[in-house]
């Protein structure tokens, strides 16, 4: 059974108290007040959907009541109806200027008194229904976007299990490109290239970036040593089928922003500035941006890391290596950015 709106009724006079509990009472849950102590009270404990509230009262009149409704919490949204026999366009502006929705005048007319009550009262019905069907959206909103995360976690993990020489890769550069983000959000530089990013949405796309690893051999990813020309070739690879698998997943879910940057990532983070990368020789600014900011994440990950080929390096020479590419495999201007913040990585 749906529940009744309620009103509560203020006023020093109780035959007026008894006129409005007549003509409201089928239609609503009604509460009755004396004056305006008891009025609060009663507010604080019921919080009514409407007060009709006569404006004079001994002691505290309408305005002093309503300027403490509004003031607390629990009650300032209530819809307050002024009920007066004053005809005086002072009171009826102040009224309306402290929060007052309506004014009724004495002596009543059922009629309008209803219909007043009513048309407020639908609006607030429907403004709730509005906030009932926004809150439902949202959280099928927040439901999707986490399964989309947990099925960006897993496809990265399926490339974690296969490729056991990299190991701590994927999580290591996720928060790399985190603090590359957290501090082009706070440079004017790179405002309007990230102004659009979600940061979580855009870390956890970028776990993706190797996910066309998945569809290289064996024999060549787990390979303990260095790659032979044509099996660096093959390795290359990954940078296409992994645009490929992410368009697989895009077509069957429809284009959702955490694929469309997972794309981005998987696809151009081998592409150098000076057009010498991998798989489409762009060059500079035709690298799309994801691309160039994840090389610096990948390239550093890959310098301190230890390999069956080489040893790990520490953290200053890989700063160094990475700032003489700058403006060759690295955009300079990202480079000016990770030295600002290379002491996080390091932390990392």
């Amino acid at each position: 059974m749906e529940k009744k709106n309620s009103v509560l009724i203020v006023d020093d006079e109780r035959s007026n108290i008894t006129v409005l509990r007549n003509i409201l009472g089928p239609l609503y849950t009604v509460y009755a007040s004396c004056d305006g102590e008891d009025a609060l009270e009663t507010a604080e404990e019921f919080v009514p959907d409407i007060i009709l509230l006569d404006i004079i009262m001994p002691e505290m009149d309408g305005f002093d009541v309503l300027q403490k409704l509004k003031s607390t919490d629990k009650t300032k949204e209530i819809i307050v109806v002024f009920i007066t026999g004053l005809d005086n366009v002072e009171a009826e502006e102040r009224g309306l200027s402290m929060g007052a929705s309506d004014f009724i005048s004495k002596p009543f007319n059922p009629t309008i008194v209803k219909l007043r009550v009513e048309m407020q009262l639908r609006l607030l019905n429907a403004a709730r229904s509005l906030q009932t069907q926004a809150n439902t959206l949202q959280e099928r909103t927040d439901h999707l976007i986490r399964v989309q995360h947990s099925a960006a976690h897993v496809l990265s993990s399926l490339v974690e299990k296969r490729d056991k020489i990299t190991g701590l890769h994927i999580d290591q550069t996720s928060k790399y490109m985190e603090i590359l983000i957290n501090a082009m959000k706070a440079s004017p530089r790179f405002k309007d290239e990230v102004k659009d990013w979600d940061i979580e949405t855009v870390v956890t796309a970028s776990r993706l970036h190797d996910i066309g690893k998945i569809s290289v051999s064996d024999l060549i990813l787990n390979k303990p040593g260095k790659f032979t020309p044509e099996e660096y070739e093959e390795m290359k690879k990954h940078s296409i089928q992994g645009e490929s698998i992410i368009d697989d997943v895009i077509a069957n879910s429809g284009k959702e922003a955490i694929f469309d940057n997972a794309k981005l990532f998987a696809g151009s983070h081998h592409e150098r500035w000076d057009g010498k990368g991998y798989p489409r020789n762009l060059k500079e600014k035709e690298i799309p941006f994801h691309g160039r900011v994840m090389a610096i994440a990948d390239v550093y990950d890959a310098l301190v890391s230890t390999r069956p080929y080489k040893e790990a390096l520490p953290h200053e020479k890989a700063v160094e290596i990475i700032t003489e590419e700058k403006g060759k495999q690295f955009d300079p201007d990202i480079v000016d950015l990770f030295l600002s913040v290379a002491e996080e990585f390091k932390q990392v």
